[in-house]
Order: structure tokens, then C-alpha cells, then sequence
């Protein structure tokens, strides 16, 4: 071992150099292309319309719960087996995989969180040329066509999805290397069948390259299993916009692919990443849905291994003008996306959600992988975060500046320097050597610390959590048996299999407080490097080749991370008794991660561009289910001056995580640190956060219950209207609040697009009244952030802003009740104790409506029960008349007389002290 750290410690030394340096840039030459993945590289030279694949109809077998049949490759006479499911809630499921592999191809486990149920599938129609087979309901149908298969969904008669139709389905089968051991089944093959001899060898020579090796600068991947790659395209008619597939430093629209590399899916530390392209981030989700004005549509992926995503569209490059050509000459080409997926190893597994609303896809999907798990109400709060906090006395410094300052926060974070010796579940004996007094002292205000826990364990024998792992021989292997081992932030690491459920239940007890030494009930968790980074491996990660029990990291790559929070989550969950709900960041991500915790956009970069494109990445990973998404407040990397500091806060108190962070070697940038002006523009910011908060934990229960997107792209909510399809400059936050963050440097203004044709929306700080369906140019200075209130809704906040979100908890409640055109307003209230999982039993969730000069509180949840001290002191009516008086009648039958105001100027009705309990029966009624 001695040797191996001597020989690598150059190497680390190097890569620290880099990192550390001021050179902040991506090495793009680190990180693969297409080209450069011979598998990528392979499927991609294939050219459409020469489809060898073949529906065997005398092969199928239909049941109650699925179709099978075998397909067969022409070439090569390789046989698959194709499994369709009609799956509850407008879904389909469709299965590929070799009908007789050499041995078990990788199938995802863990990520569904149960066996979709499925529906009756029923036979329509069949020929010599393929079957017709019902969905249920409105005319759904499946046609699969046999030469060359093909499958088409149908509603009516138009396509809403084809598969296979541009004959782009391929499946490697595994086999044996013919220079190493003859394979006895290839060879009765074709003694069975001459005609196929030629084709075979033709396929094999062509594909010899990289298929049994492949070399990537210095890294060997020795491909034991040999090709193994799998891909199928889908068509899209009638469809220009497709979303989804996080993670990508891009625009929230998917552009095509022809023209350069595909959209990769392979979870990277990427060091500074470059915006507008489509390299590898830190996280992969397998997700894309497709939108058009008639219909919302989903595709899941369910692939782990390293996966390309190739665009194409008849109308990309068209111009406005070209397209109007089209539209005067007839032209009566159906806008059309194609879409194709390719992973280097698995099988098929594909989850065609069909809507047929932006709604119903993400309650699709939330059926299939579950919803963001719901956080504590701290969580949902400002956090203050650096690499690093020097030590307890830093950490004190820190929390008593923002006392002196009077800014909120909830939670304080300590980066890799709290260690010992970067020895996760330990604390620096110097620096942190009183940790439980530090936690106290935070208790005491009520505030939170997370420390980071990575997944990389310094190799040391006195280290007890190594000892433990490698006891138990929990460490990933490498393909000779050994440990893996890698360099990360301890020097020499090893990195456990948290692939394996012994493992991780292993992992989550190391939570516990009599082990991890030092730890209290306000002590969360970030898992960082988690994809896992390997700074001397292959793209910065391990080596494909390496081992979790019989299955190659190839095949478990991008859910890597996906387990590491998953373990870390449950081990919070324990140390509890189950009391407790969890806050856990991760970097890496899959499918499924938003049960676990938050994630956020990584190491990005005190720029303009990095602030705008914070939105389209948060609103991206939003419409796959990751709703608890934010940026580093002020960038990671480089230095921020004032006025991109001021606007990335006033940006990221409108976004669900809300973190400031910085590099090691950054000057520090507390609130405070740039004068008194601009530390009352970010005090301002972040107390509009926590006013807000009571909004906001409405919006994480939500989305907790449906699965619905928090913060969320306008055709959400406004599906019918194609101004809103690109828009990534400005989002909703649920329904009823649409934000355009100032993000441009110097602005004066900002154009903000309301949407809704028979629509209202209000500024949120003057009142005004605007119509919907405009572009509207509104003034802004250093302290804008222009919000807008949906007329129609109802707005709870709390206008009494303290330290902490737990200062605020009996707080009382101010409605702000914003009238539509038809003077009516609907919004809900959700209070629980805001930490424990009894929120699914014991909580107050409330109705609240205005309609004929009534505005009223009925209870959503009689069955479940709980107390609040809050209380309405006051109600903000915008858009309302003058009344002559106004009665406040409680469900105990009294009635009073509320005092009120009237703003006639700007038609806004104030009603003061009504001082109802927020949680009981009542109405407010106008005369």
C-alpha cells in the first residue's frame, strides 16, 4: 500500500494544485464525447430506416397483465424478448431484453417504489402484419407492426408516440470473445442458418473496435462482458418542445443534437462547468417529457449506466419566417421530435407516460418513483454555508453576526475542514473540539448545523470506520477482487457499496449518537463527491470495470449517489426512532432521489450567466420530481461583486433551497461584509423568504402529496400558450406567485411575460393591478424583485419576521387575498409542528375562499388533529371595494365588527386584527 500512495501522491498533489489555483475552468479534455465512447460512438453510426429487428406474431402471448412476444435480429438471428404492460393511471411499460443472455443483464432495483399495477390489455385486431391491442379508455391503442417492429400509440387517430420508427432499436447481446473462446451457440447458429454467416462476420468486423477494451487517456476499461450496449428511438409528432433529462448546464427547452454531441447522462465531477452544453453534470435523471398546446407526455428511461440522449426535430433551424413560408404555401408537414436513448449496458425498461396534462404526467411519474420527500420547515429556510468554517469560535462569529445584523438564517454548514483528517463522522480535536457545546449553543436559538459525510473513506488502520468496512468487506472491489481504491480529499480512499442494503443499513446505524461521536438532534447531513469523484480515475470517477458483487460499476453508475443519500436519510430517520424527519443534501442524483432530501446545481461560478442559468437547471430537475433544487447563493468559484451578490440573493429567496456558499480560497462574503447599503438589500431579500414561509411549506406538502413541481415553468400552469413554452427567465412558485428575477448586470428594467388570456396579477410589493396575456416592462432599481400574486388566490405569510423559521412557529398569520376579474379568491393553510413525521396525522389544513363578499376558513382534514397558538391579524384584500362594515363571524356562532382601511387609490381593502385562531371555523363578510 505504501507504494501506491507514494506513487499517487504526486498526482493528488497535481490535482489539488489545479483545483485550488485561480485557473477556474472546465478541462472539457477530461470528459468524454460521444466519439470518444465507443459504444455512443457505434449506436450513433447506425442509420435510420434499416431496422433488422423482426415481431415474431406466432411467438405472443397476451395474459391479463402484459403482452410477450420474441423479436428476432435479422442479421445476427439474436432473439429478444419484448414485454408490454398496460400499467394503471395511463401509463405503458415496455420490456426488451434477450430472450437467452449468456448470463442476467442489470435491471434497476430500488428506484420504483413498488411493482407498478397494471391493467387488462385487450387483443383489437391481428394479421401477418401485426396486432392491435386497446389502452381502455378515449380510443387508446397500441398498434405493433411486425416488419421491421414497430409500435405505435394511438388516440383517434393520430400518433401520440411512435417507437422503433425510425429503426434505431439495437440490443449488443452478450457473448463470448471469439479470440479468447469459441462460442458453441454461435456456431449452431450458423451452421442452422449459412444465410446469416455473412452478416455476422460483417457485424462483428465492424464493431470490433473498443468493443472488448477501450482506452481513455491513461485508463483502460477492460470490458470483460464485451459489448453490451442497448437503444431505442422514439418519435414525437406534432411535438417542437421537450424538457427534462437533468442534469445539463443548459436552456430549460432541449435543443437538437445533430449538430454536436447528444445530451449525456453519466454522473461527473465536473470541475467548473461550461454552460449551454450537453456534458455530464453531477446527477442523472432519465426522464424527458414532451409538450405541445393538446397534450403533456412523459418518457422514463429506467437505465443506470452511462446514457446518451440524441434530439432531433423537422423544425429545428427553421426561422420564423421559414415557417411562415411553410404556413403560406400549404405546407402541410407535421412538426415532429425525435428523440433516441443509448446505454451502454442493462436492458430496455421504458415508462411512456401519456397524460394527457403537465399534471397528470407528474402524478405518473410520482406513482412510479414516489415524491420529494417533505422537509423539516428549517430546511425551507436560509442556509449559511463555505468551505470552510475554521472552527467553533468562526462558527459562533458567524451566528452572532447575523443576531447584530438582524438577518434570519436556520442553518449553518461545516464543509470537509471540520474533520479530523478527512475522516467523515469525526471532528477536528482542535479546531471542533467541543462539537455538542457548538450545537447547543445553536439549539439554543433554535438554529441547525449540517456537516458533510462523504462517501470516500480515508484508508488508515487506525480509522474505526474503515476498520468496520473493510471487515465486513463492504468496499467495492476492482476487477481482480481487491478493494477499490481511489484518491479523493483523505489521500488513499476506499468507497463502499452502498449498492448493497447490508451496507447501507451499516451506514445509516453510523448516525446513531453514540457513534458518530459529537452529533445532536440539530446536526443534519450533505453528501457531497457522491457520484462517485475519484480525482485519479477515469473522467474523475471509478473505473467501469470495478465491482459491486456480480454486477460492474458500468451498470450501477448513475445510481451510485441515489443510495449514498438513501442510507444517509434512514440513518437520520433512526437516530430518532423514526420521530424525526431528515435534511439531506446530495450532489449526485437519479430517479428517485427527491424522496431523500435536496440537491443542488454544484460548483458553479460568481458570473451573470451562471445566476440565469440557476433557473432553467432548478426548473429542469423540478419537472422530473426534484423539487427541493438551489444554486450557491453568489457562486462557488470566483468572486462576486456587490451587484451580483445582492441580485443572486434576491434570486435565490425564490427558489425552494435557498444557500449561500463559497470556495476555500474566495474572500469571505457574509451579508454584512459589503457596506450597509447592500447588506439591507440582502437583509430584505432573505426576510421576504421567511415571510413567505408559511407559502412555501404549503408548496412542499404539495408537492409531497402529488408529486407537483414547486418551482415550476409558466406552460405548467398555462399549457395552451405557446409564449410561455421557452420562457426560463421567470417562474411560478406553485400557482399563485410568478417571479422575474433581476439577473442581467446594470438592468433598468426587466420585460416580464403575465400570462392568461382572462387574467390578473398584482405586484406583491405596491399592489398594482396588471392584465394577463402581456409583456410588461417594469422599472427596476438595486432593491427590485419583481412578484407578482395570481388573481384568484389567497396568500398566507407571516409578516413578523424573527431569527429562526422555529422562532415563528406560533407567529400570526397575515392573508393576502387577491380578487380575479370574477371577484372571487381560493388558497389553502397548512400548519403542523413542522418537524416530525406526524404531519400525516396531526396537522391543520384549511380552504380558504372569497366569494360574494364572503371570505371564509373551512377545515380540509376533520379527521386530523392539531393545535396552533397562531392566530389572523390581518387581511389584505387587492382589488377590492369599500364596504361600509365589515363582520367577523366565528364557528362558535359570535359576531364582531372588524376595523378596517381602504386604500381607494389603489382599491386595497385592510382588515386589522380580526384575530381568529388560524386553525378554527369563520368568515369575514363585507357590507
Amino acid at each position: 500500500m505504501a507504494t501506491f500512495t507514494e506513487r499517487m501522491a504526486p498526482v493528488l498533489v497535481l490535482w489539488l494544485a489545479v483545483f485550488l489555483s485561480g485557473t477556474w475552468a472546465v478541462d472539457k479534455g477530461n470528459f468524454k464525447t460521444c466519439d470518444q465512447s465507443s459504444f455512443c460512438k457505434r449506436q450513433r453510426a447506425l442509420k435510420p430506416g434499416e431496422s433488422p429487428y423482426r415481431a415474431l406474431l406466432e411467438t405472443m402471448e397476451l395474459t391479463n397483465t402484459r403482452l410477450t412476444l420474441q423479436l428476432i435480429n435479422d442479421n445476427n438471428k439474436v432473439r429478444l424478448l419484448l414485454e408490454l404492460y398496460r400499467l394503471q393511471g395511463n401509463m405503458t411499460r415496455v420490456k426488451i431484453n434477450e430472450l437467452k443472455p449468456l448470463k442476467p443483464r442489470y435491471e434497476v432495483p430500488d428506484v420504483l417504489i413498488r411493482e407498478p399495477p397494471t391493467e387488462p390489455l385487450s387483443l383489437l385486431s391481428q394479421d401477418e402484419n401485426g396486432v392491435v391491442l386497446s389502452l381502455g379508455a378515449e380510443s387508446q391503442r397500441v398498434i405493433l407492426s411486425a416488419r421491421p417492429f414497430r409500435l405505435d400509440i394511438m388516440e383517434g387517430r393520430d400518433v401520440v408516440m411512435s417507437l422503433n420508427s425510425r429503426g434505431l432499436l439495437a440490443f449488443e447481446h452478450l457473448r463470448m470473445r471469439k479470440d479468447t473462446q469459441a462460442d458453441p451457440e454461435a456456431e449452431k447458429k450458423e451452421e442452422a442458418d449459412p444465410a446469416a454467416q455473412p452478416e455476422a462476420a460483417k457485424e462483428e468486423e465492424k464493431d470490433e473496435d473498443g468493443m472488448w477494451e477501450e482506452t481513455f487517456k491513461s485508463h483502460t476499461d477492460s470490458k470483460p462482458n464485451g459489448p453490451s450496449a442497448v437503444s431505442l428511438d422514439f418519435s414525437l409528432p406534432g411535438v417542437e418542445h421537450v424538457y427534462g433529462i437533468p442534469e445539463h448546464a443548459d436552456t430549460l427547452r432541449l435543443k437538437t443534437t445533430e449538430n454536436g454531441d447528444p445530451y449525456r447522462l453519466y454522473n461527473l465531477d465536473v470541475f467548473q462547468y461550461e454552460l449551454y452544453n450537453p456534458m455530464a453534470l453531477y446527477g442523472a435523471v432519465p426522464v424527458m417529457l414532451a409538450h405541445n398546446a393538446q397534450r403533456t407526455t412523459g418518457v422514463f428511461w429506467l437505465n443506470a449506466a452511462e446514457t446518451w440522449v440524441d434530439i432531433s426535430s423537422n423544425t429545428a433551424g427553421k426561422t420564423v419566417f421559414g415557417k411562415m413560408l411553410d404556413y403560406v404555401q400549404g405546407s402541410n408537414e407535421t412538426p415532429q421530435t425525435d428523440v433516441r436513448w443509448i446505454s451502454e449496458s442493462g436492458i430496455i425498461d421504458v415508462f411512456i407516460m401519456l397524460g394527457p396534462t403537465p399534471k397528470d404526467v407528474f402524478s405518473q411519474y410520482a406513482s412510479l418513483t414516489g415524491t420529494q420527500a417533505f422537509p423539516p420547515l428549517a430546511a425551507v429556510g436560509y442556509h449559511q454555508c463555505r468551505w470552510n468554517y475554521n472552527d467553533q469560535e468562526d462558527v459562533a462569529a458567524v451566528d452572532a453576526g447575523f443576531d447584530e445584523h438582524d438577518i434570519p438564517y436556520d442553518y449553518i454548514w461545516l464543509d470537509i475542514e471540520h474533520t479530523d483528517g478527512k475522516r467523515y463522522f469525526t471532528w477536528d480535536p482542535h479546531k471542533f473540539a467541543t462539537p455538542k457545546e457548538m450545537l447547543q449553543g445553536l439549539s439554543d436559538k433554535k438554529r441547525k448545523m449540517v456537516a458533510i459525510v462523504d462517501p470516500h473513506i480515508k484508508v488508515d488502520s487506525n480509522y474505526k470506520i474503515h476498520n468496520e468496512i473493510r471487515s465486513r468487506s463492504f468496499y467495492i472491489k476492482n476487477k481482480d477482487g481487491g478493494d477499490y481504491e481511489g484518491w479523493c480529499w483523505p489521500g488513499s480512499a476506499g468507497y463502499p457499496d452502498f449498492t448493497r442494503a447490508d451496507m447501507r443499513d451499516w451506514w445509516a446505524s453510523m448516525f446513531a449518537y453514540n457513534q458518530y461521536e459529537g452529533s445532536m438532534e440539530n446536526l443534519d447531513t450533505w453528501n457531497d463527491m457522491n457520484e462517485p469523484s475519484v480525482f485519479n480515475g477515469p473522467e474523475v470517477t471509478m473505473h467501469k470495470d470495478a465491482m459491486h458483487g456480480a454486477w460492474e460499476h458500468r451498470d450501477v453508475h448513475n445510481i451510485y449517489g441515489f443510495y449514498v443519500q438513501m442510507a444517509t436519510a434512514e440513518g437520520l430517520i433512526q437516530r430518532s426512532g423514526g420521530v424525526e424527519r431528515p435534511f439531506v443534501l446530495t450532489r449526485a442524483f437519479f430517479a428517485g432521489s427527491q424522496r431523500y432530501g435536496a440537491v443542488w446545481t454544484g460548483d458553479n461560478a460568481a458570473e451573470w450567466e451562471h445566476l440565469k442559468i440557476s433557473i432553467p437547471m432548478c426548473l429542469s430537475l423540478g419537472l422530473v420530481g426534484i423539487s427541493f433544487c438551489g444554486a450557491d447563493v453568489g457562486g462557488f468559484f470566483k468572486s462576486p461583486n456587490t451587484e451580483l451578490l445582492v441580485r443572486w440573493y434576491q434570486t435565490g429567496a425564490y427558489q425552494p433551497f435557498f444557500r449561500a456558499h463559497a470556495h476555500l480560497d474566495t474572500p469571505r462574503r457574509e451579508p454584512w461584509l459589503f457596506g450597509p447599503e447592500n447588506t439591507a438589500l440582502i437583509r430584505e431579500a432573505v426576510r421576504q423568504r421567511y415571510t413567505l414561509l408559511p407559502y412555501w411549506y404549503l408548496q412542499f406538502y404539495h408537492a409531497h402529496r402529488t408529486g407537483e413541481p414547486i418551482m415550476r415553468p409558466l406552460w405548467v400552469e398555462y399549457p395552451e400558450d405557446p409564449a410561455t413554452f421557452a420562457l426560463e427567465d421567470e417562474f411560478l412558485i406553485g400557482r399563485d406567485l410568478l417571479v422575474h428575477p433581476v439577473t442581467e448586470e446594470g438592468a433598468r428594467g426587466v420585460t416580464a411575460y403575465l400570462p392568461g388570456k382572462d387574467q390578473v396579477w398584482f405586484d406583491v410589493h405596491t399592489f398594482q393591478k396588471h392584465n394577463g396575456a402581456q409583456n410588461l416592462y417594469i422599472p427596476v432599481t438595486m432593491s427590485s424583485i419583481p412578484v407578482f400574486q395570481r388573481g384568484g388566490s389567497i396568500i398566507p405569510r407571516k409578516i413578523r419576521v424573527r431569527r429562526s423559521s422555529s422562532c415563528m412557529m406560533q407567529d400570526p398569520y397575515t392573508l393576502y387575498v387577491a380578487l380575479n376579474l370574477q371577484r372571487t379568491a381560493e388558497g389553502e393553510l397548512y400548519i403542523d409542528d413542522g418537524h416530525t413525521f406526524n404531519y400525516e396525522k396531526e396537522f391543520i389544513h384549511r380552504r380558504l375562499s372569497f366569494a360574494n363578499n364572503v371570505l371564509s376558513s373551512v377545515n380540509l382534514a376533520p379527521e386530523a388533529q392539531f393545535l396552533t397558538g397562531s392566530w389572523i391579524e390581518r387581511i389584505v384584500i387587492l382589488g377590492a371595494s369599500k364596504p361600509s362594515k365589515v363582520l367577523l363571524k366565528t364557528d362558535d356562532g359570535q359576531e364582531s365588527q372588524v376595523e378596517f382601511d381602504f386604500d381607494a387609490s389603489m382599491s386595497v381593502l385592510t382588515l386589522r386584527k380580526p384575530g381568529m385562531n388560524a386553525g378554527a371555523d369563520w368568515n369575514v363578510m363585507l357590507q
